[in-house]
């Protein structure tokens, strides 16, 4: 207090010593040091003589469309302009382990391990990271069971150079015998960290699809099989190149570019370029439409000593039922989107809040209630000619069957009553989640190559939207009552023992209530 006072008595001394007088109240108008002539007017009133500004406004469209250019050798350029400094452009390629059915399996898996590695014009993958680093630019490759995608975010200047060296990347790859057999190291490590990791999700992904889609297309192995890892080397490579890396299946695809530079680009490094593998067209291409044959596939494993540590993961079995869709051509794709999003769940962990589908009924009927379940989980993987709809579920071994079915009752209840709180929550949600990824530049790229790969044109996120407001609870329970009507594929991970028959998980999905048959032992 005596600090303060003893400052405010020097401050009245210095005023006076300058002649000044001390203030004691408000003055008319502040007076301003670089004694501006609009020193007395507002902040709420615009100055003279200054231009009108313009601002931003939201209407709900993107203001850049999507524009496509088809080369004279069948390649499609798109591009969806954005501001900013970087663009994310790459080519994608109508190629994956879908179409390995008369090669060995794990061609494409072996491809992405060797993306970015050395081509005619760079000796090696550090000399294409080099260049890549002068640019601010950051490459990647990724394979699923029906496209490839290579991608390179940098700066919008450099973009000559990112095509180019694209196009040496898909093209041009050299594949030496020390490129492949470190690439046979890598897959390796994969498939051993595949099946040690603690998130059993990516391998019950396989196995679902294995179920669904018995030894055909979407159903093929999309990791290499371990048997095969010695088996591929560059002429079988070569030969699966030949036939899928062709113009006509591929998408240059660039976000936050011009479309005529892209274009231009596009001409000057891939127009009549010869690939490393000799210049013969496509002769033997699979065309093959996906056969849903539904099915199970088990896989006994001690889940035990998973992770373990001061708070090891309890023993788990896991379980995926799953049934036919539709692919995402079709006008069904939207509402099973919605009643994907309508299931939702997650882990028994997930914390809460905005956002975590806490109210989606995988929470609401099953976490919530069965307190002995880790997870329950909804996913919809959706391709070009089919689709599948599964629910991922873990317990403790013991209570497998009941687990089950909880799960087939849930998938009764898909073909019920629709709540029109709960499907106006699932609308909102899933175009939230729509909206807030596509404010990802990477996200954007990928959807605009996606699309235009698969329709040769692209879907706005206006006009998803308004799909996804127009669904109504007659067409939720339409497609859910239809996909009821199929066989299940069943995939099982862990102790299986107390795991029903196939044949009752499919009469349980069959009846009414979503009860398995009753079973009864003479031992117990």
């Amino acid at each position: 207090m005596a600090t303060a006072v003893w400052a405010a008595a020097r401050l009245l001394r210095r005023s006076a010593v300058r002649g000044l007088p001390p203030r004691s109240g408000l003055p008319a108008h502040r007076q301003f040091s670089s004694g501006s002539t609009h020193s007395s007017i507002p902040l709420s009133s615009p100055l003279p003589g200054v231009p009108k500004p313009v601002f931003a406004t939201v209407d709900g469209q993107e203001k850049f469309e999507t524009r496509i250019t088809t080369l004279d050798n069948g390649l499609r350029v798109a591009s969806q302009n954005k501001f900013g400094q970087f663009c994310t452009v790459g080519i994608l390629i109508n190629s994956g382990s879908r179409y390995e059915a008369k090669y060995l399996s794990g061609i494409a898996h072996f491809l992405e391990k060797l993306a970015f590695s050395s081509t005619a014009q760079y000796d090696s993958k550090d000399e294409i990271l080099l260049t890549l680093e002068k640019h601010g630019g950051i490459c990647d490759c990724q394979t699923s069971r029906d496209t490839t995608m290579y991608a390179v975010s940098a700066d919008s200047k450099g973009l000559d150079t990112v095509v180019s060296l694209l196009a040496e990347v898909v093209l041009q790859p050299r594949l030496t015998d020390e490129e492949i057999e470190m690439t046979r190291m890598a897959v390796q490590f994969e498939l051993e960290d595949l099946n040690m990791r603690p998130d059993p999700e990516p391998l019950l992904t396989e196995m679902i699809h294995e179920a669904a889609y018995r030894e055909n297309t979407v159903g093929l192995h999309r990791f290499c099989p371990a048997e095969n890892i010695a088996k591929i080397d560059r002429d079988v490579l070569h030969s699966f190149l030949r036939n899928y890396y062709t113009p006509d299946r591929m998408v240059l695809a660039g976000v936050g570019v011009e479309h005529e530079h892209l274009v231009e680009c596009a001409r000057k490094h891939l127009l009549g370029a010869q690939p490393s593998w000799g210049a013969a067209g496509a002769v033997d291409v699979d065309r093959s439409v996906a056969q849903y044959t539904g099915g199970i596939v088990k896989v006994e494993r001690d889940m035990s000593n998973v992770s373990l540590g001061p708070t090891p993961i309890p023993e788990l079995t896991h379980i995926m039922v799953g049934l036919e869709s539709c692919s995402f051509l079709e006008d069904d794709f939207i509402p099973f989107a919605v009643l994907n999003m309508m299931m939702g769940g997650g882990g028994s962990f997930s914390a809460g809040g905005p956002g975590k589908g806490m109210f989606s009924r995988l929470y609401l009927n099953v976490l919530n209630r069965h307190h002995w379940m880790y997870n329950a989980t909804s996913y919809h993987h959706s391709y070009e000619d089919t689709g599948l709809l599964c629910i991922h579920a873990s317990a403790d071994p013991r209570q497998v069957r009941e687990m089950v079915e909880i799960i087939t009752k849930e998938f009764i209840l898909m073909g019920g009553t629709v709540d029109m709180v709960e499907l106006e929550r699932a609308k909102t949600q899933l175009m939230s989640m729509l909206m807030m990824n596509l404010e990802s530049r990477p996200v954007i790229f990928e959807d605009v190559g996606r699309q235009v790969l698969a329709t040769h044109s692209r879907k706005l996120p206006h006009e998803l939207c308004t799909l996804i407001r127009n669904v109504k609870p007659e067409d939720v329970k339409r497609v859910a009552s239809k996909m009821l009507r199929g066989k299940p594929a069943v995939a099982a991970l862990g102790d299986l023992t107390d795991l029903p028959t196939y044949e009752h998980i499919q009469a349980a999905l069959s009846s009414r209530d979503g009860r398995l048959p009753r079973t009864y032992r003479l031992f117990r």
